[in-house]
């Protein structure tokens, strides 16, 4: 079988210092022998990810895309602080190695973690795999349930407070997305000034049960095992995790959730095989998640709205570095039609709501 994490050659502008990378690695991480080989990985499309091969041992370095403005989601820092606490009690997060603060080596921080190897899902299914429909529906069970454990763990028994306050968390995404939208949009974009609205006036008040949330959580950041692929073993891309509502995070996954029978513009967007036959839809989702946490979804309108609102927000940026020149990856320039379906998908939400 044919798995979904291939890698290429470095793309133009993303090189790295393969010798001043070795030599970190020499100091840092014990062990290690022959000399280093790069690759990246082609997919995503916030930090740039690659990897690095030594002596037969593969490992993944991280670090901020060239013209990132937004330091929490490129702290290169904080994210390996995470996964160093979270790592111990959640083992499906990958072993976090080395960290380097010095901006001499790459002109940014770092890290550098364990390669988890398995099958990745992205827009179609990997050469040699499918799904049935039960065992397509067994496999959106699965994503939920890790996500529901994933919501349980205890922050601050795992050391994790220094993520954030949870207080006025809502409050502070909805005003910290509606001001990145402002900075990055280009005058190809909407406004989104009516959503924006919708959600400082629909916002429900603080969940008394505050949970460590990924804030980016779905089928291409989780690892499946190759032998068994309904099987979930590794959860990638910590870079927003933080202390906060946990709805807020399962809107945010939602936004990402293209099911069969959604409008064709909707389709063009897929990015995972969410509509295969069998899989959970949307409403399917949130009705088991509030079923099996026992929290209420009454008001989940505002947090699938907010969620493809932050998507759009999340397109428009990488939109944003496309169209200033920092990046020549051209998927990036297609990124403007998906935040105008996102604005409509939002717009759509806020119409049929009775919250």
């Amino acid at each position: 079988m044919k798995h979904y994490d291939n890698t290429v050659k470095v793309r133009q502008g993303e090189e790295i210092d393969i010798e001043a990378v070795e030599s970190f690695l020499r100091e840092n991480i014990h062990g290690l022998t022959g000399t280093l080989l790069v690759k990246q990985y082609p997919d995503g499309f916030s930090n740039l990810t690659y990897l690095l091969i030594m002596g037969g041992r593969e490992m993944v370095l991280r670090r901020p895309p060239r013209g990132a403005k937004i330091k929490a989601a490129h702290d290169m820092v904080r994210e390996y602080n995470i996964l160093s606490a979270i790592h111990p009690r959640f083992p499906y997060c990958p072993k976090p190695l080395a960290c380097s603060r010095d901006n001499s080596i790459l002109g940014t921080p770092f890290y550098v973690m364990e390669k988890l190897s398995g099958i990745i899902l992205r827009r179609e299914l990997p050469e040699g795999l499918s799904f049935s429909p039960s065992r397509a529906r067994e496999l959106c069970r699965n994503l939920i349930d890790l996500h529901l454990e994933l919501h349980s763990m205890d922050i601050l028994e795992a050391g994790l407070d220094f993520m954030g306050r949870p207080e006025g968390y809502i409050n502070r995404q909805v005003e910290g997305w509606a001001k990145r939208y402002r900075n990055a949009r280009t005058q190809d974009a909407p406004d989104c000034q009516e959503i924006i609205a919708w959600l400082m006036e629909k916002m429900p008040p603080d969940t008394d049960k505050p949970t460590l949330i990924h804030n980016d959580y779905k089928f291409d950041n989780v690892v499946l095992e190759p032998a068994s692929p309904t099987k979930i073993i590794g959860v990638l891309d910590w870079e927003m995790a933080t202390w906060g509502d946990p709805l807020m995070d399962l809107g945010s996954s939602l936004a990402y959730w293209v099911e069969k029978g959604d409008p064709r513009e909707w389709q063009i967007m897929k990015t995972m095989p969410t509509d295969m036959d069998g899989a959970m839809t949307r409403k399917e989702i949130v009705e088991m998640y509030g079923q099996k946490s026992g929290r209420s979804m009454d008001a989940f309108d505002f947090y699938e709205c907010f969620g493809l609102f932050r998507l759009a927000v999340i397109a428009q940026q990488i939109y944003q570095r496309f169209h200033q020149g920092f990046t020549k990856d051209k998927r990036f320039g297609m990124l403007i039609h998906g935040v105008r379906i996102l604005e409509k998908r939002a717009r759509m939400i806020m119409e049929k709501s009775s919250i």
